[in-house]
């Protein structure tokens, strides 16, 4: 689903007159952890005159920014019948309008993820690793309508790359923290239907089990695409750490990793499906010459590469 313009038709409900905020906005998307999101979007609304989004305030009647510059918002804001004293709404809450017609659609997404999360294998569903393909997806900055997905395969053994592969995509889902597959998939699933070679592992940017509902984008594109898969995140979005596991409610979701004693930062690695965790690691553990396993880090540098020789 295009995200952006569900976001922008709940917008257009808002009445003259009235006004709203990035988290009621969000919440009539189904899910407070996008308000974020909705901020981004607002900002990356084409058209003001035909959305709304000056009407989008924070909680506490602070105005918030504005592409065009706050006096411009101000402006519009009088022109609608909304009042603005020292840069926050006057009466807030009797112009404050929440009463949005909506499907709630990340409730229904997180519902699915949900769901799939207990299709989740986590055990080795093949006899022999040959390839290991990272796939990464690459944006430009203040670009948001589309990205470069870049798909490396690298053979286990000799670790050696065989294939390289890259696509354009658009996009219409933004970035909301624990939904990233909803982002990203898309472009992935085009990219890896131009492969020559089926790899026997995808190696993803983002996480595996080591999320909330234990669903990341790894889990959910190796359900998708049925196929065993390895999340590799460089920052924690869930659990606490314990020795070199991550755990969440005391379980093991994933590990820490350290490439070199030299580096500060680890990164996160979780099985996302089909795999088991000794394999994950130990995956990880031959292909890793940097910060980020090969597959990965070559995956990375080509979609960047693409994405400037475009801009």
């Amino acid at each position: 689903m295009n995200l952006f313009e569900y976001t922008y038709d709940i917008v257009r409900q808002i009445p003259d007159g009235y006004i709203s905020s990035y988290g009621a906005i969000a919440d009539a998307l189904g899910d407070k952890i996008a308000a974020r999101a909705v901020g981004r979007m607002m900002n990356q609304n084409p058209n003001a005159n035909t959305m709304p989004c000056y009407k989008i305030v924070h909680s506490n009647g602070k105005l918030g920014g504005f592409g065009r510059g706050i006096e411009d918002k101000i402006r519009r804001l009088c022109n609608v019948d909304i009042e603005v004293k020292n840069g926050k709404i006057v009466d807030f809450q009797n112009v404050f309008f929440n009463d949005f017609k909506t499907e709630y659609p990340l409730k229904k997404l997180r519902d699915e993820q949900i769901k799939l999360s207990k299709k989740v294998i986590i055990k080795n569903c093949f006899k022999k690793i040959e390839t290991v393909a990272g796939i990464d997806v690459a944006y430009p900055k203040n670009e948001f309508d589309y990205a470069c997905g870049a798909c490396v395969i690298m053979d286990y053994k000799t670790k050696e790359i065989i294939e390289k592969k890259t696509i354009f995509w658009e996009t219409d889902f933004p970035y909301i923290s624990t939904y990233l597959y909803y982002r990203e998939f898309p472009v992935i699933r085009e990219l890896i239907n131009i492969l020559k070679i089926e790899p026997t592992v995808f190696m993803f940017d983002g996480n595996g089990i080591l999320h909330p509902y234990e669903i990341g984008l790894a889990t959910q594109a190796g359900i998708a695409l049925d196929k065993p898969s390895i999340g590799i995140a460089k920052r924690l979005l869930y659990g606490e750490i314990s020795g070199n596991e991550v755990k969440i409610n005391g379980e093991k979701k994933g590990y820490t990793f350290f490439s070199h004693k030299k580096i500060k930062r680890p990164i996160f690695i979780s099985p996302g499906h089909k795999i088991s965790f000794d394999t994950t690691i130990a995956i990880v553990k031959r292909l890793i010459k940097f910060k980020i396993p090969e597959p990965l880090r070559q995956a990375h540098i080509l979609a960047k590469k693409k994405i400037k020789g475009k801009l």
